[in-house]
């Protein structure tokens, strides 16, 4: 009996997720992937599993029941019926296996009914082979092939293991059983299961994939980047191959070799949105913030419909770290991008971090008020935009205008503590200390502050002092 090449694959081709899938929207640097299995359709592809498989009807004794001479006779009958009449080959298997007829005919009763994409009825007849014949060793390799497909990894694995019990270790066997482990997300025997696949299959590209992931899965990261090396050699145009090294190399605190990655990715094409965050969230981390711009920037244009917050968060962190010129020219580019199609609230937020680059920078009162002023005629309750206000007035040396702003923020609870330190401090500017003193003492009952109960002490002194 023999299975054509054409069903094995149609039964067993199985729909796996891209390889190298990523978080969504982890845009901070780290070996945070999720690297998805090796997708089996090949290997249900691949001549050479299609002929192991596929085997033939042989006998072996040690490890294939006897069969007699009139179950002979019926198996070359069937033979011929599973060409072109499967159904029919079905019927007299049916009518002929019994509780003591040998456990090929259960067997070939599997075949047929397997080949009909009848996988439970054919899964059945395969447990029934095993249970006459508890070393029918191409029992279990239909037993671990049909749980496989079904999502059935513990009973896959256990037929697996009884098949390599029973010397049919090769290498798709192996490959196989690392499949199963790693959907179980056990690692370890995974990678133990794909090195002997590999060892056997050094050219199977399917097996070094599981095996890159089960090292990366134990956070193996030099394991996993020396895995890789070969597979970008091999494929330097598959952008998952580089994307998932770079992310090693951030596990092994490589990141300039991260960059580089991210970098090679972007030269072929094949970079995106959140590579080049990533790429730009790691040259920030070096403190290159020229090409954390640059990657910034093209981030933007890889998508320029993209939401504003990553942007402008990519704009607080270069502004954060000492990089005020590339924050600024960021801003502008996302200005320029999103022009008039931003929410209130996220025009509110871009008005707030161009104030407080404005003001970071030494940039002129007049961009600053402005671009504050517009977040308070969106909402007059903003009151991080009133602080900032406050803050703007008074650096500038027009304290009563600084007060004015404060005391509107102080009607907000959220800020009314911090609001009234800062009226406070306007006052103690002025030496005006008993005015300050009960708005401080205010702050103090509705937000307790060690510095500014030690503040408190200082300005009731000079109070006195004063006196």
């Amino acid at each position: 009996m023999r299975i054509t090449s054409t069903i094995i694959v149609a039964l067993f081709c199985i729909n796996t997720p891209a390889h190298f899938a990523h978080a969504k929207g982890d845009s901070a640097p780290g070996p945070s992937m999720q690297i998805a299995q090796p997708d089996l359709s090949i290997i249900w592809n691949d001549p050479g599993f299609q002929k192991s498989f596929i085997g033939g009807y042989g006998i072996n004794p040690d490890i294939e029941p006897r069969v007699s001479q009139d179950d002979m006779a019926l198996l070359e009958l069937v033979r011929q019926l599973m060409a072109d009449e499967l159904p029919a080959a079905e019927a007299l298997l049916k009518d002929s296996v019994k509780l003591d007829s040998s456990a090929t005919l259960d067997l070939t009763l599997g075949g047929a009914l397997f080949q009909q994409d009848k996988m439970d009825d054919a899964l059945v007849n395969y447990r029934n082979a095993v249970a006459k014949f508890p070393n029918f060793r191409r029992a279990y390799r239909s037993i671990g092939l049909i749980c496989t497909r079904k999502s059935q990894f513990e009973s896959a694995i256990s037929a697996f293991n009884k098949m390599i019990e029973l010397g049919g270790a090769d290498a798709y066997t192996y490959g196989l059983l690392g499949y199963c482990h790693s959907a179980r997300q056990d690692y370890q025997p995974a990678e133990a299961a794909y090195r002997n696949a590999l060892l056997l299959q050094p050219e199977n590209v399917e097996w070094r994939l599981g095996l890159t992931r089960s090292v990366f899965k134990q956070a193996k990261y030099e394991d996993a980047a020396s895995l890789l090396d070969v597979l970008i050699t091999t494929f330097p145009d598959k952008a998952d191959f580089w994307l998932l090294q770079a992310h090693t190399y951030l596990g092994l605190k490589q990141p300039i070799k991260a960059a580089v990655n991210l970098e090679a990715l972007d030269s072929i094409g094949k970079s995106t949105v959140d590579s080049l965050y990533t790429l730009g969230d790691i040259y920030i981390s070096e403190g290159l913030n020229d090409l954390a711009l640059s990657a910034f920037d093209r981030a933007i244009t890889k998508n320029p419909a993209q939401n504003v917050s990553r942007p402008m968060r990519s704009t607080e962190m270069l502004a954060a770290r000492g990089g005020l010129l590339q924050a600024k020219a960021l801003l502008v580019h996302v200005k320029s991008n999103w022009k008039e199609s931003l929410n209130d609230v996220d025009k509110r937020k871009l008005l707030k971090l161009q104030a407080r680059l404005a003001m970071s920078s030494g940039a002129g009162d007049d961009e600053t008020a402005a671009a504050l002023e517009e977040v308070i005629q969106l909402d007059p309750l903003d009151g991080e935009a009133l602080m900032l206000l406050g803050q703007h007035y008074n650096r500038s040396g027009k304290p009563d205008q600084a007060i004015l702003y404060y005391e509107r923020a102080a009607r907000i609870d959220a800020f009314a503590a911090n609001a009234k330190v800062k009226i406070a401090q306007v006052y103690v500017g002025q030496s005006r200390f008993s005015e300050a003193l009960p708005l401080l003492r205010e702050a103090q009952s509705v937000k307790p502050r060690e510095d500014i109960a030690r503040y408190i002490e200082q300005v009731e002194r000079a109070s006195k002092s004063k006196r």
